[in-house]
């Protein structure tokens, strides 16, 4: 199965240019993988770039989790990040996919600076 760039998602969610929809939907079309860091560079673009809110952020981890064509690594990872992330969005959705990250690997607590990170079961504030 071929892959999907951050640049294709951002695309596909943005829907901002009408000629790089078109590619980014038929390159999917056949099917592609997400990696973890395509889907958190995804998120902080349309963050940053696209000033889009908490709710928008987490519709559109929705919108790729939910694609036909598309395949998620680490899906339940991804799920259980989202699911926090729902639950406190000041918290941003890439502090949230890392600390499932770690949690699927075994590797608990994460340490952080962060102080709404470090409330999280799991995550430790140094």
């Amino acid at each position: 199965m071929r892959a999907a760039d951050t640049n294709v998602l951002v695309r596909l969610l943005s829907q901002d240019d009408a000629r790089q929809v078109a590619a980014a939907r038929k390159w999917v079309e056949q099917g592609a993988w997400v990696s973890i860091l395509a889907l958190a560079e995804t998120m902080w673009v349309l963050a940053v770039g696209y000033d889009r809110s908490p709710s928008e952020i987490a519709s559109a981890v929705g919108i790729l989790l939910n694609h036909q064509n598309l395949t998620l690594q680490d899906a339940e990872v991804v799920v259980a990040a989202l699911k926090k992330f729902r639950e406190r969005p000041s918290i941003g959705f890439s502090d949230c996919l890392l600390l499932e990250l770690a949690r699927k690997a075994g590797h608990l607590p994460l340490g952080t600076f962060d102080r709404n990170l470090g409330k999280l079961s799991g995550a430790q504030k140094l």
